[in-house]
């Protein structure tokens, strides 16, 4: 059964996620956020990410920059998608992934003339989009080659979604809006 046969969310609602229905451009890339319930040809799967909760309450990471950002990250030569967001809730949060349903991914294209990394799909890729459950057992292992967490944070998605806003993410503050109505009309 599809998301909108389910009447959780409307994928066409542009007045409850406008910035989400719209094509999006980072730097080299053009991507476009659809709402799907399976991975579909992980051949193409590059990154995942989370919109993570522990009980009620939504998980926020903050860089050393300052900015607030998503859980997730790009995938390791080989590894399956849960692996690599296993992986990423260790070295961003500090952990442990307990649930994980997926429910959309930005298709991406790449106007760079070679991949991010030698074994990521190019020009064409995918980045997962999901929501779930994390227990929190440590504190981020933040390696030599990822970004540096200095903070995380449970708090009421709608501090999340404030902190989103308010920090120009509108996207993020979507995501995480989308992850949170959908993993309360399970």
């Amino acid at each position: 059964m599809h998301l909108n046969q389910q009447n959780r969310l409307n994928p066409l609602d542009e007045a409850r996620f406008p910035v989400l229905a719209k094509p999006a451009r980072w730097g080299s890339v053009t991507s476009k956020f659809s709402w799907i319930e399976d991975a579909g040809d992980l051949s193409l799967v590059s990154n995942v990410s989370i919109v993570p909760f522990v009980g009620e309450l939504a998980v926020m990471m903050r860089l050393e920059d300052g900015r607030w950002e998503l859980p997730g990250g790009t995938l390791n030569e080989g590894e399956h998608y849960l692996d690599g967001l296993r992986r990423e809730m260790m070295e961003e949060l500090g952990a442990e992934l307990v649930t994980y349903r997926l429910f959309g991914h930005f298709e991406c294209e790449s106007s760079a003339p070679a991949p991010y990394r030698p074994y990521i799909p190019h020009p064409r890729f995918r980045r997962l989009i999901g929501y779930g459950d994390v227990a929190i057992v440590g504190q981020p292992l933040n390696p030599d080659d990822g970004e540096q967490v200095v903070r995380v944070e449970a708090m009421p998605i709608e501090e999340a979604v404030r902190l989103f806003e308010a920090s120009d993410r509108p996207e993020l503050a979507e995501l995480y809006l989308a992850g949170y109505r959908m993993r309360v009309s399970v």
